[in-house]
């Protein structure tokens, strides 16, 4: 197995766990919240897939599907478009709201497409270029995918958790 096809499975494995978080749930369901400031799946699936298309278009050159392929514009949020969810406060988690399930996956497969063409191109030899030099020490390609892969599945799970709630 190569280094592209592990993350390819990886991020297989997320998008898995996003669809099984989301599907057949109504705009009510994905927008529950176990407590008044807890985070809700709607917001959960949101944000790892922003985190997913922000991080993965940096480093590969390419625009972020988010604004290139018009999701901005379909979520329709009270956000900047560059917001991604970090450190998000109770009500902004609260403003992600969506129509459907489909809205969220439909932005995660499109991110999962850009990300999984991209990654298939990688080799060995280019997981160790630097890609962020503002952290001691910096950030190699190879750390920051696995970066995103650890904090999607996550959030994933966390939206699993809350789905069981339910």
């Amino acid at each position: 197995m190569t280094s592209a096809q592990l993350l390819t499975d990886a991020f297989g494995r997320i998008r898995e766990e996003v669809h099984a978080a989301v599907d057949g749930l109504s705009p009510e369901e994905l927008a529950y919240r176990v407590r008044e400031d807890a985070n809700s799946i709607a917001w959960l699936v949101w944000h790892l897939t922003r985190i997913q298309d922000d991080h993965v278009a940096d480093v590969a050159g390419l625009p972020q599907v988010w604004t290139s392929q018009g999701w901005v514009e379909r979520f329709d949020l009270p956000f900047d478009p560059a917001d991604t969810g970090y450190g998000h406060d109770s009500d902004q988690v609260a403003a992600v709201q969506v129509e459907s399930g489909e809205l969220l996956t439909g932005y995660h497969d499109a991110v999962y497409e850009q990300t999984i063409s991209y990654v298939e191109t990688l080799t060995d030899d280019d997981l160790p270029r630097i890609v962020d030099h503002s952290w001691d020490p910096p950030v190699t390609l190879g750390v920051r995918l696995i970066s995103v892969i650890s904090d999607d599945l996550q959030h994933a799970g966390q939206a699993a958790f809350i789905r069981g709630l339910l």
